[in-house]
């Protein structure tokens, strides 16, 4: 069983890192603006909206607040192991090698499969530019066999989707419908990921540059066209609300809004590539984080008070959407915007496709995975076969799966590692303070967290006390599967209540921890299941190949020595 749990200890001097140190601080914080800024506000926010109606807002906060202090979390452990590998790398060092490779694991759940989302959303934007140009492509060749086969059995209304499957040709007898907009975009940044660290920064920081000063316009524009009581609807009951499907209604988005956050940890990918990664990651981490946040957040409020937050059902493209002829008909923003949302979600695949050869670079150089995926490109300075690799797990996937499935699956994932990241930080002893280095502040927790919960459970009762008062009827048919998540939450925030009290833990991954579990009660049973048969899959190879194959298995060190 100890072998299970057997830690890695990171000095500094494991390996010699043959990747070019070329990134500064502004250079993470536009890499971070380009992975947090992209699916999320121009594909993701509409179905956000439409769940949860202009109070999604409050749920942008949580979420930002919950990576806030993962971002600090993240940022402590980047200064303790400037070693590409991110979330892996911090658990190896805290939880052993088993919690370390689940983390792994995890990983590649968020990184290729968040792109396969991020590479349908880029298709859905470059078809709808293409078609305002006056050039039509196939239905059945923008589009994926699942979704399209979902939606004609459904009698959706989506059209496209329903066109697709019926004018599709049959090829052996099999329905042709492929997504060759995202296939292509997919092939192309797996290229440029491949040639280099610099050629990707260069290209990243020239579209992210773009990408904002069209947000900005988008802002600028939009304050004329602001009509206040679309921030308070009226809700099915005839009531006027900023919640209009009430708070179980926002948290139903959790999903499609947390999303938009998961960039930022790739970040932490990037620690050998970058100059002074102990102050510049930390730094570039938090800048860019807090940016983003506050675009969220007025991004939000245009959206909601131009248009209804019913019209966003369906929507992939909502930010286009509200300059629509229905909605504040403005054409030439329409385009801007069209064209600003291919920019914007190409560097959204740009850092993902970046993140995921080197977790699996990382896993590799422990013996966890094939040697091969260690192998670095003598000109190009890339984990070339990882990098390879990696388009080719986001590729296949695009022929059979569908958005939906992918939004909720990628974000499970993620939250789970930011448990696990906070809960690593937890565990970890204090360090030597170093001129230069970021350093997580030491608030003990002991008081003050069981002052936090207890005072926020009791002033979110007075804010929302019916939905106390039928907290443990479950079985209801819309709520009953939330208000279980909540119990659990509560229970598991009672347990760590007495260990902050025993303990004197660390308060601010405390909190970033309990924020990430709050987070998971808007999962819904289906989420966890898939989430569930993936961990299987998962730990079936750690003991068929990783176990034997660890660096730090007792027979692999008696071998090496």
């Amino acid at each position: 069983m100890n072998q299970l749990f057997r830690r890695k200890h990171y000095t500094g001097k494991e390996h010699k890192s043959e990747l070019i140190r070329a990134l500064g601080t502004w250079d993470i914080v536009f890499f971070g603006l380009a992975a947090i800024i992209g699916a999320g506000s121009f594909s993701s926010l509409g179905e956000a909206i439409f769940r949860g109606g202009p109070g999604v807002i409050s749920l942008y906060i949580i979420c930002a607040v919950a990576c806030a202090f993962t971002a600090m979390s993240y940022a402590e452990f980047a200064s303790r192991i400037p070693t590409a590998g991110s979330a892996y790398t911090y658990a190896y060092a805290s939880f052993g090698e088993l919690i370390a490779w689940i983390i792994g694991w995890a990983l590649i759940m968020e990184y290729s499969f968040g792109n396969i989302y991020v590479a349908f959303s880029w298709s859905d934007y470059f078809t709808s530019f293409v078609e305002r140009l006056g050039f039509g492509i196939p239905d059945y060749l923008t589009t994926s066999y699942t979704e399209a086969k979902k939606a004609f059995m459904a009698g959706s209304q989506n059209q496209e989707l329903v066109n697709a499957w019926k004018s599709a040709p049959i090829i052996a007898g099999v329905k042709f419908i492929v997504d060759i907009p995202a296939l292509i975009i997919n092939a192309l940044i797996t290229w440029l990921v491949y040639i280099g660290i610099k050629e990707s920064r260069n290209f990243n920081n020239l579209l992210v540059i773009l990408k904002l000063a069209v947000i900005f316009l988008i802002i600028a524009v939009g304050v004329f066209y602001l009509n206040s009581e679309n921030w308070v609807p009226t809700n099915n009951e005839g009531v006027k609300s900023f919640m209009p499907n009430g708070f179980t209604g926002v948290m139903s988005a959790v999903a499609g809004v947390f999303f938009a956050y998961i960039g930022f940890d790739a970040l932490s990918v990037l620690s050998e590539e970058t100059k002074n990664p102990e102050k510049t990651l930390p730094k570039g981490m938090i800048i860019s984080l807090v940016l983003s946040t506050a675009i969220y957040i007025v991004l939000t409020l245009v959206l909601t008070g131009i248009v209804d937050y019913r019209k966003f059902e369906g929507i992939g493209d909502p930010l286009s959407f509200i300059f629509a002829p229905q909605n504040a008909n403005i054409p030439w923003m329409e385009f801007v915007v069209s064209v600003t949302a291919i920019v914007a979600i190409t560097t959204v695949l740009l850092v993902f496709q970046m993140g995921q050869p080197r977790i699996w670079m990382s896993m590799s150089r422990d013996g966890l995975m094939p040697k091969k995926f260690a192998e670095i490109h003598p000109k190009y300075k890339t984990p070339s076969f990882a990098t390879i690799i990696t388009g080719v797990a986001v590729g296949l996937p695009i022929l059979f799966t569908d958005k939906t499935f992918i939004l909720d699956f990628t974000s499970i994932g993620t939250i789970f590692a930011f448990v696990l990241v906070n809960g690593g930080i937890l565990l970890m002893p204090q360090k030597e303070k170093l001129k230069g280095r970021f350093h997580l502040p030491y608030i003990n927790a002991k008081y003050i967290f069981p002052i936090l919960f207890i005072g926020g459970l009791v002033g979110f009762y007075f804010w929302q006390p019916e939905f106390f008062h039928n907290l443990w009827n479950i079985t209801d048919e819309h709520e009953g599967e939330f208000r279980l998540s909540i119990i659990i939450f509560l229970i598991i925030n009672l347990a760590l209540v007495v260990l902050a009290y025993l303990k004197n833990l660390s308060l601010i991954p405390l909190l970033g921890l309990t924020s990430c579990l709050y987070l998971l009660t808007g999962m819904t049973h289906n989420n966890w299941f898939w989430f569930g048969l993936w961990f299987i899959i998962g730990l079936g190879i750690y003991f068929f190949y990783g176990k034997k194959n660890s660096k730090l298995n007792p027979k692999n060190i008696e071998t090496n020595n």
